[in-house]
């Protein structure tokens, strides 16, 4: 059973990629298949055996020690404030922006960044055929974000052509941050949370290589210019920038949410007028076909539904919240748990849109412009994204 729902869910997932391709026949099959081999192999590796598990032990400490040493500077500001309300969206989201943007500084200032960039891109690069930037962010977002990641590639933003500009910023859409993993872990099952962030970078790749299949070109495909900012100016110069760097991001992130998450309450309130159910509810029947190819269990499927859906329309910490209630209430099965769980390890929602459009428009006003141009793409390409990664580890939980 496991076995014939991967596959239809795979399926589903590929047909529905195809159906928005903008080169049908450029569609990278061979780089699909490599991909889809890492996914599975790896998920066998980190649910199935001693070292994987011992892994995502020590990945989980990890990330505890960093958003301790992050909120560190909040609380000093903030003080009471910050205590009694860790989880807020402005303390545990936007604050540590500011913190990861100093990292990003020192670290491309010390070449350590570009080194990696370099390498990483490399080897993926010749695995996905795709250009070395496109697979660093893919990873790079799985740790630093999806706004404070465009950072590492600010130089680079003003010649990006359109096709590579989507690809970065579907990475930074299927991905979360640090800060998010930590508190997911917190309230979730952690191995589900640590193999999510792994599929995902697969999984963003695999959906731009159907979705938005396109060469680069070995002269475009440089990462030099990364380490240029770092040599034009001291440490204390680079620090400096970062900080204000990061604080503008922060910002235009916080204003675009609140504007985003009010407009979607809106629209819940007009339905929950007329029709006596809300938008999210409504939408959670409308999922139930997907969720069903997808493979939930059949008792879960309006309950999966109203999940998938309520984190496109709101955020993932709302859906958090909800798959928490019906986690307590026992009305979900623990196949259900894990592929949610999966599911929602994204910032794959309307909100985030805004995010991103928010985030490169502060560091280039034109691109941020082209951003917003292929905004409802970028959403349909991260939600498949994540489809995708629900897909992979739906074969490894017995129903």
């Amino acid at each position: 059973m496991q076995v014939l729902f991967f596959f239809i869910g795979l399926a589903t997932v590929f047909l529905l990629a195809w159906a928005w391709s903008s080169n049908r026949k450029g569609v990278r099959y061979k780089s699909v298949l490599i991909l889809l081999g890492l996914q599975l192999a790896i998920t066998f590796i980190l649910l199935q055996t001693d070292i994987g598990i011992q892994i995502i032990s020590a990945i989980a400490a990890g990330f505890a020690e960093m958003i301790a040493i992050a909120n560190t500077g909040t609380e000093f500001i903030f003080g009471d404030l910050y205590v009694n309300n860790p989880m807020a969206f402005v303390f545990n989201v936007l604050m540590p922006i500011i913190f990861v943007s100093v990292l990003v500084g020192i670290l491309t200032y010390t070449r350590i960044l570009p080194l990696i960039i370099k390498y990483v891109g490399l080897v993926l690069s010749k695995i996905t055929g795709m250009g070395k930037l496109e697979n660093y962010f893919a990873v790079a977002s799985a740790f630093i974000g999806q706004s404070e990641v465009f950072l590492t590639a600010k130089p680079l933003l003003p010649t990006l052509p359109k096709q590579r500009l989507y690809t970065l910023c579907a990475s930074a859409v299927s991905s979360v941050s640090l800060p998010i993993i930590a508190a997911f872990m917190a309230v979730l099952p952690p191995q589900y949370v640590v193999i999510a962030v792994v599929l995902n970078i697969f999984s963003a790749l695999i959906i731009s290589c159907i979705i938005n299949p396109y060469k680069v070109e070995d002269e475009d495909d440089q990462l030099i210019v990364v380490e240029d900012e770092g040599e034009k100016k001291n440490l204390f110069q680079v620090i400096s920038d970062s900080i204000l760097d990061g604080g503008k991001i922060a910002v235009t992130v916080g204003v675009m949410v609140i504007g985003f998450v009010a407009l979607i309450n809106f629209i819940n309130a007009i339905f929950t007028g007329i029709f006596t159910l809300s938008f999210q509810e409504f939408l959670g029947y409308v999922f139930s076909p997907i969720a069903f190819l997808l493979g939930f269990p059949t008792q879960d499927l309006v309950n999966a539904g109203t999940i998938m859906a309520t984190k496109i329309l709101s955020n993932e910490f709302v859906a958090q919240e909800a798959l928490l209630g019906m986690i307590d209430n026992g009305v979900v099965s623990e196949r259900t748990i894990g592929i949610l769980t999966v599911y929602l390890i994204s910032f794959a929602n309307f909100s985030s849109i805004g995010i991103v459009t928010g985030a490169v428009k502060a560091m280039n006003s034109e691109k941020g412009d082209v951003v917003a141009g292929f905004g409802m793409k970028l959403l349909y390409g991260s939600v498949l994204a994540s489809f995708l990664s629900a897909v992979i580890i739906s074969l490894f939980i017995p129903y």
